[in-house]
């Protein structure tokens, strides 16, 4: 079973990632907050995707990203935002994020970048 670390600071938006990802066997944890996402990704080398949400108190998904990748630079980290402006994408990949979805996420999408870093 795959490990999936949900970081959203939102109920709603992390209630939603549930609701689409319930039928698909993964254990799924959940962190607050960039601090808390960087705590967790250190302490349960379990985690084989973060889907990271951007904009959060505490610390930021960009910083959270970067401090993952220096410990665990083969964990695949997709950025979800509501910023959907031109050059966002490029912000969060070279933050170290391996892709980006924008938010509000389509189901199907979301499972398809999903698999893309989950295939054996």
């Amino acid at each position: 079973m795959k490990t999936l670390l949900i970081v959203e600071d939102e109920e709603s938006n992390f209630m939603l990632l549930i609701n689409i990802l319930k039928n698909k066997n993964f254990r799924m944890l959940h962190a607050k907050n960039g601090k808390e996402a960087v705590e967790v990704c250190t302490s349960d080398s379990s985690i084989d995707l973060v889907l990271m949400d951007i904009k959060m108190p505490v610390m930021d998904g960009y910083e959270a990203t970067q401090h993952i990748k220096h410990q665990r630079p083969n964990l695949p980290v997709i950025a979800q935002t509501a910023y959907a402006l031109n050059g966002d994408k490029e912000m969060t990949l070279s933050a170290g994020c391996d892709d980006y979805i924008s938010k509000p996420i389509k189901r199907q999408e979301l499972l398809l970048l999903i698999d893309k870093y989950l295939k054996p």
